[in-house]
């Protein structure tokens, strides 16, 4: 089990008005063990946390177990709190909710006569490959998730992409870590692309194929993945 290394806590962080504190910190925290800055095994402590965010240690409790829920982090009473491995029966339930959802949005998009819709996606999708190409990963991943965030939003049904989302994070690790891989990202690439022309084309049968291919990649490839990366994965 390794320490904080509280370099990863840059600089100050100041609460913004609205969310409550244990919301942001949860964010926060969230997104450094989804970008896996925070390692498996990485110790958060309670007291340097709460010194980082200046608040009590009640907010950053509340956050830890917000992350203990969506099993990113085990949390040991009376011990410490440390991220843990992807725990790869979360990544499949996930993957599972995920391909229910993005079917029936992407037949309800290509059931639409809205050409703004594979317009903003053909946009989205060259924002990637222009991340990609200047090795921009933290761009490519935003745009990613912003392509299919708005498959939701264009079905009316982003509150389900916010719900998807909260349930996805050992997911989004496992994807994180496929992507250098068996050239994953200009799979991604060529998959949204095609998407996008099925929806464009107005064809629902099309469209689902699209999504099956585009969603099963990774849990494909998790041979390669427990050998490259044995210290993150947990069955």
């Amino acid at each position: 089990m390794s320490t904080m290394d509280l370099s990863l806590l840059e600089g100050t962080f100041d609460l913004a008005k609205g969310p409550s504190a244990s919301t942001q910190i949860y964010d926060y925290l969230r997104a450094k063990i989804v970008s896996l800055e925070f390692t498996p095994g990485t110790v958060l402590p309670r007291p340097e946390l709460a010194r980082f965010f200046n608040v009590s240690v009640t907010p950053v409790r509340d956050a830890l177990l917000r992350l203990e829920e969506e099993g990113l982090v085990d949390i040991f009473p009376q011990h410490a709190t440390r991220v843990r491995e992807v725990d790869l029966d979360s990544a499949r339930h996930a993957q599972f909710l995920r391909l229910a959802l993005e079917l029936e949005v992407a037949r309800t998009l290509a059931s639409q006569e809205d050409s703004s819709v594979p317009a903003r996606l053909r946009q989205l999708v060259e924002t990637q490959r222009s991340c990609w190409a200047r090795k921009d990963v933290e761009g490519f991943i935003a745009a990613d998730q912003e392509f299919h965030r708005h498959l939701f939003t264009a079905a009316n049904a982003e509150r389900l992409w916010h719900t998807l989302r909260a349930r996805s994070g050992n997911m989004d690790r496992l994807r994180r870590l496929h992507l250098p891989l068996n050239n994953k990202a200009e799979s991604v690439l060529r998959q949204h692309a095609e998407l996008v022309d099925a929806i464009e084309q107005r064809d629902p049968a099309l469209a689902e194929d699209r999504v099956r291919r585009h969603l099963g990649g990774t849990l494909s490839q998790l041979n390669d993945l427990r050998n490259t990366y044995p210290q993150y994965l947990k069955e």
